[in-house]
């Protein structure tokens, strides 16, 4: 679309938080994109931290590392798995950055002579982060994080209704997605929870064009009309976005349903046909998995599950393409800790275990039993992050034979620090966007599982988020009771570590974050290595 006007299109929620909205957002960019659009999908997040790194995963969801270290809302990765391509720290938008850097400029002088106000300064810093980011793109997908209705969310509408009036109405779309709750008890599907969302938008001065309506089951046309009657819209701008076994359908749904040909009639954009077929391909291989490999997740956050969202995703990536179906068997580590959990009754059975990474000592022992079970008992296993510090922890306490070994963010105590504080990490005082954060050189060496996994590339570029490292006064001693160092960051930080197959059939551990680079239509080579091994366990 060279020498055009750029598309903005905004996507807002109403009903209640978690409806949806980044998977639409993420499949509407892909639909674009796969017309041949240069598209950016950024996400607005009303809250006042800087980043999400701060937050405990119970609250958020996981946090998202970008390539350039950004601790990014979970939704930056929908964005990146469904367009396919890396995106930046900057496509997080939060009411943090924002406050911030309008007191940063009040400061500096910048307003002189001005009461500093929420309009016109803190929506033109909204305005100007947004046009920042979608520089060189055709078309802008601009998520809104929260629900129509919060308080902290009203100054990022406004400024989406602003650019409606200076983009003009050509250049500007509304999604609005909304909630339709099914009332088991007498057995109707309720639309007005969206029609007062709908009224909401509309109080601060937004009438949407279009309507993804999201609900348990296939809503039926009456409900479709009368969603439409009171939204003011055609029957045509109502879509429906029932829940599928399959996030990854989602977008071939709104392209059945013709949203994006409503988007292109809407923003004056020629027709163009998608090509979906790699898209297609992938969503075929993943619903048609016939063989099944049980996988234990074991971590301190599986009460809820978006806390390993990427994880789960990049399992998925990597399974379809060898026809596999994962059954995922969660194991909290903390209730393993507290003899909750018996782990010959939880992990028996299972074709391979994922220590999962967090951070904080709750769970830690019962992280720690579950690796040596996993080791003991030659179940594939796959460790990240901490599960890499762990699994270090573990191996020099029941094999090296360090009593007392551990890692100093647990017990600074310890006689044994097997795993200690990166030494840039010692002058640091804050916490928030502190830690060794991005994608960083790992290289491998030659012979190892992980260099099979990577197909024989010396070096790779993987993402980090962590402040502990494995010591390297104890790296001789744990090599020589056999534990193989098989990744090495440019300054000689471990960064992954394995058992040779003679000892056992799949055991590696990597202190990147492989998850976060995963793509369903080129999956992470750590996972395909361990659905593999997964498999020949299985004998599937």
């Amino acid at each position: 679309m060279p020498g055009s006007t750029r598309k903005y299109i905004f996507v807002t929620g109403g009903v209640l938080s978690s409806v949806g909205k980044g998977i639409t957002s993420a499949s509407i960019a892909l639909l674009m994109q796969a017309r041949g659009y240069e598209v950016q999908a950024i996400k607005i997040d009303p809250y006042i931290n800087m980043d999400a790194g701060t937050m405990n995963p119970y609250m958020h969801g996981e946090v998202f590392v970008t390539e350039d270290g950004g601790e990014t809302d979970l939704d930056i990765g929908h964005y990146e798995r469904f367009l396919g391509k890396n995106l930046s720290k900057r496509n997080n938008i939060t009411a943090g950055q924002i406050y911030y850097s309008v007191i940063v400029k009040e400061r500096r002088g910048d307003y002189l002579g001005q009461t500093v106000q929420i309009i016109p300064h803190v929506t033109d810093e909204i305005k100007s982060r947004i046009e920042e980011v979608a520089e060189g793109a055709d078309i802008v997908i601009v998520e809104i994080g929260g629900t129509v209705g919060d308080i902290e969310g009203l100054p990022f509408l406004e400024a989406a209704r602003q650019m409606r009036l200076e983009k003009g109405y050509e250049n500007t779309f509304f999604v609005h997605v909304a909630l339709s709750p099914y009332l088991q008890t007498t057995g109707e599907q309720k639309t007005k929870p969206v029609q007062h969302s709908v009224q909401e938008l509309r109080r601060i001065g937004i009438q949407p064009d279009a309507i993804v309506v999201r609900s348990h089951r296939p809503l039926d046309s009456e409900a479709l009309k009368k969603i439409a009657l009171h939204s003011t819209l055609p029957l045509e701008a109502v879509v429906n976005s029932y829940d599928v076994d399959n996030i990854y359908r989602v977008p071939l749904l709104l392209e059945e349903q013709g949203l994006p040909r409503l988007i292109e009639k809407r923003l004056g954009l020629e027709p163009r046909k998608p090509d979906l077929s790699e898209w297609l391909e992938f969503v075929d291989a993943y619903e048609s998995a016939s063989k099944k490999v049980r996988i234990a997740m074991i971590g301190k956050y599986t009460r809820l599950r978006d806390s390993y969202l990427s994880i789960v995703e990049a399992l998925k990536h990597a399974a379809a393409w060898e026809g596999v179906r994962p059954e995922l068997v969660w194991v909290e580590s903390s209730d393993v800790e507290a003899g909750k959990v018996d782990l010959d009754e939880a992990l028996n059975g299972v074709d391979a275990g994922i220590v999962l990474p967090g951070f904080g000592s709750r769970g830690v022992e019962g992280k720690i039993r579950a690796i040596q079970w996993l080791r003991e008992n030659k179940v594939p296993m796959l460790g990240i992050c901490f599960g890499l510090q762990l699994a270090v922890v573990e191996y020099a306490r029941n094999v090296v034979g360090l009593e007392r070994a551990h890692t100093t963010e647990v017990d600074p105590s310890t006689p044994h620090p097997v795993v200690d504080l990166l030494p840039e990490q010692r002058s640091v005082k804050e916490k928030g966007g502190t830690m060794r954060l991005g994608a960083q050189p790992v290289r491998l060496v030659e012979g190892t599982i992980a260099w099979e996994a990577y197909e024989g590339r010396r070096v790779i570029m993987e993402r980090h988020r962590h402040r502990y490292e494995v010591n390297p006064k104890y790296v001789s001693l744990l090599e020589e009771h056999g534990l193989v160092i098989s990744g090495y960051s440019e300054n000689g930080l471990v960064e992954i570590i394995e058992l040779p197959r003679r000892e056992h059939p799949h055991y590696m551990a990597t202190q990147f974050h492989p998850e976060f680079k995963s793509r369903p239509l080129s999956p992470a080579p750590v996972f395909k290595a361990l659905v593999r091994a997964a498999l020949k366990r299985a004998g599937a």
